[in-house]
């Protein structure tokens, strides 16, 4: 044994440390090489774009002051400043949402207003008011009974999967070995979550727990609290598997806010004499609570537009067909029924917010 870890140690010495000597050298000579180019080109020609884009007529930016358009000054605070980095990193973002999707978000709200047909080259347009909304809500259809379904689905769903994130996160956080392997198995399902695959898990059953339908869990439910309560909870528990699967965006951003609290604040607390479960109400969970309201914001987003939504479906349906002697049909109610979800979508994310608000303020 000695034998050969002496013979590996010798051919290091002679041809493995030899060979990345000479990749060093080359390295070295290289940026030799590069270092007057970057010296003196490419850092003026950086500085010179820095200074156009804090200095032109749009945005102008000195040492205590934001100008905008030349008129507006706002004076710089460290928490400006620290906004305006926040802002930097989503600024991508915003402008392509303002150049890409701005236009189609407001042109679907005048449709709304319009009965639309399509002759193969034109759009026409019939003004009808509010005829749309009037036809998605109050006459005989489908769309007030999912939209109420979704309603009472959003209120059980939501908190399910973000106190499985919760949890998730929380045990992951543990000081344990493989923690990243954790998580890129539970992220793993955001990646291949498309929509042809969960409709065949759907259809293949592999979303439901077989136990709840062998036990006739759902028939005792509709027979206690009423067929309006029980069909959300049978939906629920029809697509569990699917709702948890929503959660690893959750657990990741969780868990980076986990990370992000002070162990000496645990420390303290246990010197004080708190145990587990009072660190967690006390000191864990106001800690993250913005970051559950993220969590709450992006779980309605995602589950809103999932493309295996009944609304969804049923908005694609009814946007794509026509018909002479129904308005409920086309581009026009489509784009209605679209703005009317979305509202409902916004209230829902306001009134789980204010919830998580309202139990801090009690507190």
């Amino acid at each position: 044994m000695k034998k050969r870890l002496n013979k590996i140690k010798a051919i290091y010495q002679e041809r493995i440390r030899p060979f990345f000597g000479k990749i060093k050298l080359v390295f070295v000579k290289l940026l030799k090489k590069v270092e007057p180019f970057y010296t003196n080109k490419f850092v003026p020609f950086k500085d010179k774009v820095k200074h156009a884009l804090t200095h032109n007529f749009i945005l102008n930016i000195t040492a205590t002051h934001l100008v905008l358009f030349s008129f507006l000054r706002l004076k710089l605070t460290n928490k400006r400043r620290e906004s305006m980095i926040g802002y930097m990193f989503i600024m991508v973002w915003i402008i392509g949402f303002l150049i890409f999707a701005l236009y189609p978000v407001f042109y679907t709200l005048y449709l709304s207003f319009f009965r639309v047909t399509m002759d193969g080259r034109d759009i026409n347009t019939v003004f009808v008011g509010l005829g749309n909304f009037q036809a998605a809500l109050l006459r005989r259809g489908d769309f007030p009974e999912l939209l109420v379904n979704y309603a009472l689905e959003m209120i059980l769903n939501v908190p399910v999967t973000i106190v499985f994130a919760l949890v998730i996160a929380m045990l992951i956080n543990q000081n344990i070995k493989g923690r990243g392997v954790w998580r890129t198995i539970f992220f793993l399902p955001v990646i291949i979550a498309s929509g042809p695959v969960i409709r065949e898990l759907m259809d293949q059953g592999a979303t439901t727990l077989p136990s709840i339908a062998e036990y006739n869990f759902i028939d005792l439910v509709i027979n206690n609290i009423g067929e309006l309560f029980a069909n959300p909870i049978q939906a629920l528990f029809d697509q569990i598997l699917l709702v948890l699967w929503f959660s690893g965006i959750q657990i990741l951003i969780l868990l980076a806010g986990l990370q992000k609290i002070d162990k000496s604040v645990y420390e303290a607390a246990m010197i004080d004499g708190a145990g587990p479960w009072e660190s967690f109400w006390k000191i864990t969970l106001p800690s993250i609570m913005p970051l559950i309201n993220v969590t709450i914001i992006y779980t309605v987003v995602a589950m809103s537009v999932f493309s295996e939504n009944p609304i969804i479906i049923h908005i694609r349906e009814r946007m794509f067909s026509f018909s002479h002697e129904s308005i409920a049909f086309g581009y026009g109610y489509g784009s209605a029924i679209a703005w009317i979800y979305f509202v409902v979508m916004v209230v829902i994310i306001l009134v789980f917010i204010a919830a998580t608000s309202l139990r801090r303020r009690v507190k």
